[in-house]
């Protein structure tokens, strides 16, 4: 994978012209796993950047909260995480109908740390959205988020809402989340976040509630078991997107990471189909 920043744009496929091909494509001869059904999937290693095997990576899809990998990337390190911030009521005012929410309340203060287990933990978009406010808002967090994604050569993104909820035009791709992905882990803050299994949050006064992290393969539920060495990083659902997923592991030193789109088998599958390729890739060897 790319990924540097470019002052030119060259016309040639970004990542390689065999990724503009249709047809799954594999460095190794082993045979991949059986029962890959997404719309769209890559798999890389993370320290060389190197895509062992992929399935329409540059395929323009729906992302849903896995955009809200690039969001972190783009403005994590714009606050100090024990800054704290008092919420308004205008910044919870423009969250679109039916969005995840953590349960931010205006009124209360939270620290930006609280914020980003929001996000991360319970893909809230209503601490993404304060956090977009608080960035300069979300018309201005919108542009810098599409210049990052520019700058990283994520050229099959285009950025309407900082959330990644349905919005039209607003897509993305498995090479371009794996990309964020791999450029949001190299932040200690980032890759904290993503790992984190549960946080109390602030619920008014002095109580709080817990919250847990909604990566089936992080913590282990709905019938799945934790992932061995898995460090996050993010899910997502839509009516339209289906469910996505970019999933990070460690095993023997080797850190893969594996994005999976709009899988035709329920909500599980994601999950099972991302640990079948991580799976895969570690057994390879480097």
């Amino acid at each position: 994978m790319t990924g540097t920043t470019a002052s030119t744009r060259s016309a040639a496929v970004i990542g390689g012209e065999r990724l503009a091909r249709t047809g799954v494509q594999v460095r190794a001869a082993a045979r991949l796993p059986a029962k890959l059904s997404a719309r769209a999937w890559l798999l890389a290693d993370w320290a060389s950047g190197e895509v062992l095997a992929s399935y329409r990576a540059h395929e323009r899809l729906a992302p849903a909260s896995t955009l809200k990998m690039l969001f972190a990337d783009t403005v994590l390190k714009k606050f100090d995480r024990t800054a704290r911030h008092t919420v308004t009521a205008a910044e919870l005012a423009d969250i679109p109908s039916g969005s995840s929410l953590v349960g931010i309340q205006a009124g209360i203060t939270y620290t930006v740390e609280q914020l980003w287990q929001g996000v991360f933990l319970r893909s809230g978009n209503d601490a993404v959205h304060v956090l977009a406010h608080m960035n300069g808002g979300v018309e201005q967090t919108v542009a810098e988020m599409q210049a990052r994604a520019e700058d990283l050569q994520a050229l099959d993104t285009h950025v309407v809402s900082p959330d990644g909820f349905d919005h039209p035009g607003q897509i993305s791709s498995a090479y371009d989340l794996t990309l964020f992905a791999r450029h949001g882990l190299r932040n200690a803050d980032f890759r904290g976040y993503c790992a984190t299994r549960t946080a109390d949050f602030p619920a008014g006064g002095r109580k709080t509630f817990q919250i847990q992290n909604t990566d089936r393969l992080l913590t282990g539920s709905w019938g799945l078991k934790p992932y061995d060495g898995m460090i996050g990083v993010k899910n997502g659902y839509t009516t339209n997107a289906g469910n996505t997923f970019t999933g990070a592991a460690v095993r023997g030193g080797r850190t893969l990471v594996a994005t999976v789109m709009h899988p035709e088998n329920g909500a599980n599958a994601v999950y099972e189909e991302t640990a079948a390729l991580l799976d895969w890739g570690f057994a390879q060897g480097s």
